[in-house]
């Protein structure tokens, strides 16, 4: 099989890609092209059911909740919320992550020690457990949970980039870069950095959905983005006080999430595959 033929698209791959593709999609114009102010209240459409159910009218395509708010509204200005709670925590994550992992690949000595160390101690806590102190003491908000989410993560994106820099620094062209004089600095940019942007990318996507999940399980708890914000999270939290009457309520949001998490895990399983050589000659 040729090269051109084993970076095809598989199905999963595809069914992956094209959810991230909606789902950016409407990150970008959910907000302008919903129907309604995800926020606003109209208690006389309290619980109205979906319009294919008995009762349902087109007027409210998903239903409302129980301070007959437009589900559709709230879950479109919600894919904005979490998408860019996601972005901004694999943001922090990487900005820490990767110099760190970088200097310790390349200097080695006390940095690497040190840094070590103190991943290593991150990772033996449970992510959740660290989270739910942290925003438990410096109070539920958007900015705190970005925080948490991108420091909670930094780790990960030391251990990745420490060893690719581990590996290629005993490369030739390093060698031979190192013994025309040139720097570390113009090593990494000149470099090392155009070998390590496809990890990083794969990592970055395998991140997404699990900053995604932590968003919205720190928002079910009411840890997460305080309300009326219509974040994921905060809409089965509300949806879950209604479970017997009204299920649409915590139903919509919850399949808006799982399939949001699996077609990003998908891409990410399938990019991971296009950059990696062994692991596509082992599925091609």
């Amino acid at each position: 099989m040729s090269g051109a033929g084993r970076l095809r698209v598989n199905p999963g791959g595809l069914v992956g890609v094209s959810v991230v593709i909606v789902v950016l999609v409407l990150a970008v114009v959910g907000p302008v092209i919903a129907p309604y102010d995800p926020t606003a209240q109209v208690l006389r459409d309290r619980l109205l059911p979906p319009a294919w159910a008995s009762g349902g009218s087109l007027a409210h395509v998903l239903g409302t909740d129980g301070n007959g708010r437009d589900l559709l509204s709230r879950i479109l200005a919600g894919t904005q919320l979490s998408v860019a709670i996601a972005l901004g925590a694999v943001a922090i994550g990487a900005g820490i992550g990767v110099p760190a992992g970088i200097a310790a690949g390349l200097r080695g000595g006390w940095f690497d020690l040190v840094a070590g160390r103190l991943a290593d101690i991150q990772q033996s806590i449970p992510f959740m457990v660290l989270a739910l102190a942290v925003v438990g003491v410096l109070g539920p908000s958007l900015v705190n949970l970005v925080v948490v989410l991108g420091f909670g993560s930094w780790f990960a994106w030391y251990r990745v980039v420490r060893g690719e820099v581990l590996a290629l620094r005993e490369r030739p062209f390093v060698e031979a870069a190192r013994a025309v004089g040139i720097g570390d600095r113009r090593l990494v940019i000149g470099q090392l950095w155009r070998n390590l942007v496809p990890s990083l990318i794969v990592l970055a996507t395998l991140w997404l959905p699990q900053a995604i999940v932590y968003t919205a399980g720190l928002s079910f708890l009411g840890l997460g983005v305080p309300p009326p914000a219509p974040e994921w999270g905060r809409l089965i939290s509300d949806g879950s006080e209604s479970l017997a009457r009204a299920p649409w309520v915590a139903l919509a949001p919850s399949v808006v999430l799982v399939v949001t998490v699996l077609g990003l895990t998908l891409a990410g399983d399938w990019l991971r595959d296009a950059v990696d050589p062994v692991r596509r000659g082992r599925r091609g």
